[in-house]
């Protein structure tokens, strides 16, 4: 069978102070006609991304809502998990070499996923299956016979120019699902014509450990132990080393930021994700553009940095940059958002959702922009405070978890 990813129990009920009482009575609302329906959800990874990271918090909340759900892995090897990345890159635009050979490889790891899925028991009601790397399971499925309930595929990336010949090979399997969710609109392509489809930003759990209240003393203690200085200026940047996050162009901010702001610091901290074997490459690129800088940190899980240490980075830092090139959304800006830090990030995909230019945070197009934005927030603590303060509450109203999982609730529930 497929693993299955164990979960630590949450409460609906806890999150009333968080999200606010109203949050709580609609989403139990909207689980009343799905008391114990069957939800199955599928990724390729547990930890190390933004959707493994959505799942730790869903799943156990669905399950207290009364709703019997399960989160399932598909399996690979490092030459299958390569060909996703690319995958996920050509359908932000990236080239890529793909023809006979890559899709029979796709098909023969899919199918062999499938035939494993199809031993999970009885059939789901509701299945959604998340970005590219599973998304053929539907077709698989079919092949075998084995297909039940509504399936709904949640594309997480920014699907706005993809690579014509890589998304050709994909809308055929994508219009065969029941719906299709998107962050937002801008994502959906034309030839989606069959699914329902919806548009619902993702969100952060305000009680996980990456967001949950850390007392000072412990933010201070942990930059101190990464060697950071908490009693000077420091930028800040968490993601995968990813091309599409830009950490070289990070680092170019920074030094010409440094020039206004002699003594600023540098954190790129990230985690490394099983299902993106390129990360370990860029990280390699990135730390050559540092060129062994003493105040340029790049800290990822391999120096044991987790959530905790994430809070305690974003919490400790002065200001915060997401510099995408392309983003589907951009969880790590809504995390820092919710910290009361104004955010310094990319024009573009979903982070233009959450940053409110000018008001929340700005949003940037080139290495000068993001270095002057920088320096102008450090240099103005009013502005950074007042930023701050809009831009937590804008995740309040907008992008915790309790919104999300209430909308896919609906989506469900409209799909009968």
């Amino acid at each position: 069978m497929l693993p299955t990813v164990p979960v630590a129990p949450k409460h609906v009920d806890d999150y009333a102070e968080a999200a606010g009482g109203e949050a709580v009575d609609r989403l139990r609302e909207a689980a009343k006609p799905l008391q114990g329906a069957r939800f199955l959800q599928v990724n390729s990874t547990a930890f190390g991304g933004g959707v493994a990271e959505l799942l730790h918090t869903h799943v156990p909340l669905l399950q207290d809502l009364g709703i019997e759900a399960t989160w399932a892995l598909i399996e690979g090897d490092e030459a299958f998990f390569a060909l996703t990345k690319g995958i996920h890159n050509a359908l932000q635009g990236a080239p890529l070499d793909w023809g006979p050979d890559q899709e029979a490889a796709y098909w023969e790891r899919i199918r062999a996923n499938a035939e494993l899925l199809a031993e999970l028991a009885d059939p789901f009601d509701f299945v959604l299956i998340h970005d590219p790397q599973p998304v053929g399971l539907i077709l698989a499925l079919d092949e075998l016979g084995a297909r039940g309930g509504k399936w709904m595929w949640r594309c997480h990336i920014d699907l706005s120019s993809p690579n014509p010949t890589v998304w050709a090979f994909f809308e055929p399997i994508v219009n065969r699902y029941d719906a299709v969710i998107f962050t937002m609109e801008d994502y959906r392509q034309p030839g989606v014509v069959g699914p329902h489809v919806a548009f619902i930003p993702p969100s952060i759990d305000p009680l996980s450990p990456k967001n949950a209240p850390l007392a000072p003393e412990t933010v201070r203690e942990t930059l101190i132990r990464y060697g950071i200085d908490p009693d000077r200026p420091l930028m800040t940047q968490v993601s995968r080393f990813d091309p599409w996050k830009d950490p070289i162009g990070v680092i170019d901010a920074f030094f010409l930021a440094r020039m206004e702001i002699p003594d600023l610091q540098l954190l790129i901290a990230g985690s490394m994700a099983h299902d993106d074997p390129e990360g370990m490459r860029f990280l390699d690129l990135t730390e050559a553009r540092r060129d062994g800088h003493p105040d340029v940190h790049l800290l990822t899980d391999l120096q044991g940095v987790g959530n905790l240490e994430i809070n305690a980075f974003q919490r400790g830092s002065t200001v915060v940059v997401q510099k995408s090139l392309r983003e589907g959304f951009g969880l790590v800006v809504t995390e820092a958002m919710w910290k009361g830090k104004a955010v310094v990030a990319g024009n573009v995909g979903g982070i233009r959702l959450q940053v409110v230019d000018g008001e929340t945070g700005y949003l940037v197009s080139s290495i000068e922009d993001c270095a002057a934005r920088v320096v102008e927030l450090i240099r103005d603590p009013e502005r950074r405070e007042r930023m701050g303060l809009a831009a937590r509450e804008r995740v309040r109203e907008r992008f915790l978890s309790l919104r999300e999982i209430e909308d896919h609730l609906r989506l469900m529930a409209s799909l009968g």
